[in-house]
C-alpha cells in the first residue's frame, strides 16, 4: 500500500534545505506521494528511511528495458496522464513483424531495410527501434533460421519474440540480440512463459482478452513467478477499445496506485487497421495514448517518418522547447562579404532558414540569438528575441571580426525592429529579409546580390 504524504514527510530528515527542488520537506513529501518527484532527489534521507519508502518512491509504471547497448529501448516509468502537467518521458519503441513463414534471405533483407532506415528532423536522427519475430510455423527450428537472419540484417538492434510456447521460443533466444522482449504470455501459457522468461533474464507479455481484472490478475501471477520486467497487452483490437483500455490502465496505475497494472503497454496496429493507412492511424493514436511498444505490420518510409516525427513533437518536454546553440554558423563555404542572417535558437526556426540557405547555393553566415528556444514570432512577442538580444549576440559571438560589410539581414516578421536594430548597432545597415524560410534562396539571389 503506498504512503501517504503526512507518512512520507514523518521518513523524511525535516532539514527544509531545499536542495531538493522544493521549498520544504513537507512540500516534497506530498509531490512524493503524488508521484511527482523522486526519492533521489533529497540528499540527506537515510537508509532506513529510504528502504521504509521504497514502495512510494517507486515509478508508479515500471521502467522496462528491451536490449542492450546504445539501441536499447526503455519504456514506462511516466508520471502523468496528459503531458501538459509535466511530460512525457521514454517514447514508445517501433518494431515492425516479420513472420518465419518468410524465406531467410528476405527476412534480412527486411529487416536490414528496417534497422537502416533514418531520418533527420531539427537536428536528430530518428529511426525504428528494431523488429519484432513472430512463430506462425509453428516450427522451433524455422523461428530459429528467421531469427538469427533477422540479427544478420539488424545486428544489435532490440528485438521482440513472439510465440505460442515457451518451447518454440527457447531455441530462438540463442540467435537473437541481448535481452529481446518475450511474449505472449496467456492464461493457457503464463507459468512455462514466465519460467523461460526468469530463466534469461528478459521481459516478458502478458495477454488478456479485453478484461483488465484478469489482465492485472495474470500480471500478478507472472510477478510471483519471478519476472519484474512486464508489458501488458490489454487484448483488444479496437481503435475505440485500445483506447478505453489504454486509458483505464493509465488511470489506474497513476491515478489509484494499482501497481498490478504498473507496467508499459504494448499495441498492434496492424491488427486493428487492415490495411497502410488504418494501421498508421491506429499507430498514432498508440503513440499518443499510451503505448509503451509498438509492432507494426507493415513498413513504409513515409508512415515511419510521420509516426516518428509524432512521436518527438509528443515527447518532447512541452514546457522546454528543441533548442539548437547560440552561436555565429557558417553555412558553406562562406568569405567575410557573404551575407549575414539572424534567427532564433529554435531548432525547427534554425534548420528550416539553414536548409533554405543551402538550398539557395549562396554562402551565408547564420547568427543563432538566444531566444530561450522559442522561434521568431513567439519569441518577439515576449520580449525575448528583440533589438539588444541581437545586439547582443553580434558582439558576443565576434561578429564584427568575420564579416566585412555591416549588413544584418532580419526576419520579415519582426521588420518593426530595425529602427531599434540600427540604434543598437551604429554603423549597420538593417536589411528586411522574407517572412518565410521558403522565400530565402530568391531573397539572397535578388536582394543581396
Amino acid at each position: 500500500m503506498a504512503l501517504s504524504g503526512l507518512a512520507i514527510y514523518k521518513l523524511l530528515p525535516k532539514t527544509n534545505c531545499k536542495e531538493c527542488g522544493f521549498p520544504t520537506c513537507l512540500a516534497f513529501a506530498m509531490k512524493l506521494a503524488a508521484k511527482q518527484a523522486e526519492l533521489s532527489a533529497c540528499p540527506y534521507v537515510s537508509e532506513e528511511a529510504k528502504r521504509a519508502l521504497e514502495e512510494s518512491a517507486a515509478p508508479p509504471i515500471r521502467l522496462v528495458r528491451i536490449g542492450e547497448g546504445e539501441r536499447a529501448v526503455e519504456v514506462g516509468n511516466e508520471t502523468v496522464v496528459f503531458r501538459h502537467e509535466k511530460t512525457f518521458v521514454h517514447p514508445p519503441g517501433i518494431f515492425v513483424r516479420l513472420r518465419d513463414d518468410r524465406p531467410p534471405g528476405e527476412i534480412e533483407a527486411e529487416a536490414a531495410r528496417v534497422c537502416s532506415y533514418s531520418v533527420e528532423r531539427v537536428g536528430l536522427q530518428l529511426r525504428l527501434s528494431g523488429v519484432a519475430l513472430e512463430c506462425v510455423s509453428q516450427d522451433a527450428d524455422t523461428f530459429a533460421a528467421a531469427v538469427e537472419a533477422a540479427r544478420r540484417g539488424c545486428g544489435e538492434a532490440p528485438m521482440v519474440l513472439l510465440a505460442s510456447s515457451a518451447g518454440l521460443l527457447q531455441p530462438a533466444l540463442g540467435h537473437a540480440s541481448a535481452r529481446p522482449l518475450l511474449g505472449v504470455a496467456t492464461a493457457a501459457n503464463w507459468e512455462e512463459m514466465a519460467a523461460l522468461a526468469k530463466e534469461r533474464g528478459c521481459p516478458l507479455v502478458v495477454r488478456g482478452e479485453g478484461d483488465l481484472g484478469s489482465l492485472a490478475e495474470m500480471a500478478g501471477k507472472v510477478k510471483a513467478a519471478g519476472v519484474e520486467d512486464i508489458v501488458l497487452d490489454p487484448g483488444v483490437r479496437t481503435l475505440s477499445g485500445t483506447l478505453a483500455l489504454h486509458t483505464a490502465l493509465r488511470r489506474l496505475a497513476l491515478r489509484h496506485n494499482r501497481r498490478e497494472v504498473g507496467y508499459p503497454i504494448i499495441a498492434f496496429p496492424g491488427e486493428v487497421g487492415k490495411d497502410l493507412y488504418c494501421e498508421a492511424i491506429a499507430a498514432a493514436q498508440d503513440i499518443a495514448k499510451y503505448a509503451g511498444v509498438i509492432v507494426l505490420d507493415r513498413f513504409d518510409p513515409a508512415a515511419a517518418y510521420v509516426l516518428l516525427t509524432l512521436r518527438l513533437n509528443i515527447y518532447t518536454d512541452p514546457q522546454k522547447p528543441i533548442q539548437v546553440s547560440p552561436g555565429l554558423y557558417e553555412i558553406g563555404a562562406v568569405k567575410p562579404e557573404s551575407p549575414l542572417l539572424v534567427t532564433t535558437n529554435f531548432s525547427l526556426t534554425f534548420f528550416s532558414v539553414s536548409s533554405e540557405v543551402e538550398a539557395s547555393g549562396m554562402p551565408a553566415w547564420l547568427l543563432v540569438a538566444d531566444a530561450e528556444g522559442l522561434s521568431v514570432l513567439t519569441a518577439w512577442a515576449a520580449g525575448k528575441f528583440d533589438a539588444a538580444t541581437i545586439a547582443k549576440a553580434v558582439k558576443q559571438f565576434g561578429v564584427d571580426g568575420k564579416i566585412a560589410h555591416r549588413k544584418i539581414i532580419l526576419p520579415g516578421f519582426v521588420a518593426s525592429l530595425s529602427g531599434e536594430l540600427e540604434d543598437e548597432l551604429p554603423g549597420w545597415e538593417v536589411l528586411v529579409g522574407p517572412r518565410e524560410a521558403v522565400d530565402i534562396p530568391s531573397f539572397l539571389k535578388t536582394t543581396w546580390s
